[in-house]
């Protein structure tokens, strides 16, 4: 499950681009933290220590403003194009015990029973309803063994405790990964024919 990470946040009373300049000349990031009704609260915080801390899928942070701590989850993240460096990150406000829906990233695990079959995985991520500050990390997709035209679908899978399944299909429908012949093969072979017959049409 994530850990809490605590990043030290001061509140914020200048606006606009210039203001966001000047911070993040500083070494911080504008960010607002809303959520449960609550008016905007706009704050910053360290640029070098949040990147590392949102490298972690639905990293759970608990901001220290001036000696009080609030849970949040990541919201929206804007990053800069060519450097990868934070601009701005919108922050939703969380309590203990809290039911949130996030996309938990799907990691597969085993082998198929024939390395020349093809594993098509549909999905990288799942909707789960989880306790705020008890997010998995993910959700493991075990294939070993799966043969020709088998399937995983949401309901073969082993959620964490806690954790309810919050899709749009059902969990018998939702299809996660599934095994077929390889196509390229199949497309490579065709092309090989029609060249030989286009050669002797040719000749």
């Amino acid at each position: 499950m994530a850990n809490e990470i605590t990043i030290t946040a001061e509140p914020r009373d200048e606006f606009g681009k210039g203001a966001s300049r000047r911070l993040r000349r500083a070494g911080m990031v504008p960010v607002v933290l809303y959520g449960h009704g609550t008016d905007p609260v706009h704050l910053s915080v360290p640029a070098h220590e949040t990147l590392l801390a949102l490298r972690a899928a639905n990293a759970l942070l608990a901001l220290d403003v001036r000696g009080t701590k609030q849970l949040a989850l990541p919201k929206q993240v804007q990053r800069d194009p060519i450097r990868g460096t934070l601009e701005h990150v919108d922050l939703v406000l969380v309590r203990r015990g809290e039911k949130v829906t996030v996309e938990i990233p799907l990691v597969v695990v085993g082998e198929i029973a024939d390395p020349n079959l093809v594993l098509n995985l549909d999905q990288t991520t799942l909707a789960l309803e989880v306790e705020a500050t008890n997010i998995p990390e993910h959700v493991e997709v075990n294939v070993e063994g799966l043969g020709m035209g088998e399937r995983i679908t949401v309901a073969d899978l082993t959620l964490p405790e806690g954790a309810r399944y919050h899709g749009a299909e059902s969990a018998e429908e939702n299809v996660i990964a599934s095994v077929a012949a390889p196509k390229a093969e199949e497309a490579e072979e065709g092309e090989g024919a029609e060249g030989e017959s286009g050669e002797a049409e040719a000749e």
